[in-house]
C-alpha cells in the first residue's frame, strides 16, 4: 500500500535528519577479538563476547556433537515436544551457579523478562524500575498493566521513598533492575534494595546479562535473570529462583509456553561456556583488567566490568568519532537516542579475555586521534 510506504519514508527521513536511522552491516566475527567487515579486518571493541568463547575450541566441540545428536532444531515449544535433555541439565547448572533451587531457559533475555514479570504481577500491584534499566525490563513491566513507577538510577533511597509512598495500595509489588548496566557498565546497589524489598515485601528481580562470568556480586533478590548470549556466547535467557515459582512460571509464562524451544547446539554451548567460566577465574578477569587498563590511560572513571563508556553528547559526534576509529582498524559502534538518553551519545567501548594489551594501548591512542578531530 502507497500510504504504508510514505508513513515509513517519513519516519526515515526524519531520524535521518536527526542522525538516528540504524543500518544493518554484514560482519564476519573471527577469532581473537577481531571481525571482517567489507573486506577488511577490523579490532572488535564493541561486542558482548567478553569472555571470547564464540570460537573456544571446547565450546565449538561441544555445540557440533550435540547438534549431530539431537538435530539443529528443538521442533516445538518445550511444552510439546522441545523441551530435550540438555535443557534441563543447564537449568540445573545455573541454579547451582546462582544459588538457587531451580531455574527456567527461555528463548532469548527480553522473552525472559516480557514472560516473567506479568506472570508474577498484574493490573492492580506495583513495579517499580530502575531508570536505566534494560528496554526488556520495561517490556515486561508494561505487559503486566501494573503501575510502573521509575526511581533514579541507582538511587535506592528514592526507591525507598516511593515504596514508602505507594506500598500500601497494591497487593503486590516487584522492584526491576539490571545488576551491571549494559550502557554505563556501573552496578547496582544489590544490598541496599535487597533490604529495602525485604522491608516492604516487594519481589527484586535482576538482570545479570552483562554480569555474569565478568563480575562477582553478592546478591539477594530472589528472582535473578540474566541471558546466554553473552558471556556465555550462546543465545537465550534464564530465570532462577525457588522452585515453585519455576514451576509457577513453566505453566503461566506466555514467552515460554508460545516459544520453540531453544536448537541443542544452543544450549550446549551455554552449557559449555559456563564450565570454562566456573573453571578458570584468570581468565574471567580479563575483560575487567583491560577495560581499567583503557579507563586509566584516558582519565576515565574507573570501570565496575568490562564496559567503558566514553560520552561525547551528540549522535554526530557519536558518529564521527566511530569513523574515525574505524580508519584506524577499530570496530566501536556510535550509541545514540533511544537507546541512551538525549545529550547522551557515546562511544561504548567492550574488552573481550582475548585481546592484548598491545591492541588496548593501540586503540587508546586510536580514540585520542578520533577524538582531536
Amino acid at each position: 500500500m502507497r500510504s504504508l510506504d510514505l508513513v515509513a519514508r517519513q519516519k526515515l527521513d526524519i531520524l535521518e535528519a536527526r542522525r538516528l536511522r540504524r543500518h544493518l552491516r554484514s560482519t564476519r566475527r573471527l577469532p581473537g577479538g577481531v571481525v571482517n567487515r567489507d573486506g577488511h579486518e577490523l579490532l572488535d571493541f564493541c561486542s558482548n563476547d567478553l569472555l571470547s568463547l564464540s570460537h573456544d575450541p571446547q565450546v565449538v566441540a561441544a555445540a557440533v556433537d550435540a547438534t549431530r545428536t539431537f538435530g539443529t532444531g528443538s521442533g516445538a515449544s518445550r511444552l510439546v515436544t522441545g523441551n530435550h535433555p540438555l535443557l534441563r541439565a543447564l537449568e540445573q547448572s545455573l541454579a547451582r551457579h546462582h544459588g538457587t533451587e531451580d531455574a527456567l531457559v527461555f528463548g532469548s533475555g527480553y522473552l525472559m523478562n516480557a514472560g516473567v514479570v506479568p506472570s508474577l504481577v498484574g493490573k492492580d500491584d506495583l513495579i517499580l524500575i530502575d531508570s536505566l534499566a534494560h528496554a526488556c525490563l520495561y517490556a515486561g513491566a508494561q505487559l503486566s498493566r501494573a503501575t510502573v513507577v521509575r526511581f533514579n538510577h541507582n538511587d535506592a533511597a528514592h526507591a525507598a521513598a516511593e515504596l514508602a509512598a505507594r506500598r500500601a495500595d497494591h497487593p503486590r509489588c516487584m522492584v526491576l533492575t539490571d545488576t551491571v548496566f549494559s550502557m554505563d557498565g556501573d552496578l547496582a546497589p544489590l544490598a541496599e534494595l535487597g533490604r529495602l524489598c525485604a522491608d516492604h515485601d516487594a519481589w527484586l528481580l535482576t538482570d545479570d546479562a552483562h554480569g555474569l562470568g565478568i563480575v562477582s556480586l553478592d546478591n539477594p533478590a530472589p528472582l535473578k535473570g540474566g541471558t546466554l548470549s553473552k558471556a556465555l556466547a550462546a543465545y537465550g535467557g534464564y530465570i532462577c529462583g525457588t522452585a515453585v515459582v519455576m514451576d509457577l512460571l513453566r505453566t503461566r509464562a506466555r514467552t515460554l509456553i508460545y516459544s520453540t524451544g531453544l536448537p541443542p547446539g544452543v544450549v550446549a554451548t551455554a552449557q559449555a561456556a559456563l564450565q570454562r567460566i566456573e573453571a578458570d577465574p584468570a581468565w574471567c578477569a580479563r575483560p575487567n583488567q583491560l577495560a581499567r587498563r583503557f579507563a586509566a590511560a584516558l582519565a576515565l572513571p574507573t570501570p565496575a566490568a568490562g564496559i567503558v563508556p566514553l560520552i561525547v553528547g551528540t549522535p554526530e559526534r557519536a558518529l564521527a568519532v566511530s569513523e574515525g576509529l574505524l580508519a584506524d582498524g577499530f570496530l566501536v559502534t556510535a550509541i545514540r537516542p533511544p537507546t541512551v538518553p538525549e545529550g547522551t551519545a557515546r562511544l561504548r567501548f567492550t574488552f573481550q579475555a582475548a585481546h592484548t594489551e598491545a591492541q588496548v594501548d593501540a586503540l587508546t591512542e586510536a580514540t585520542r586521534r578520533a577524538l582531536r578531530r
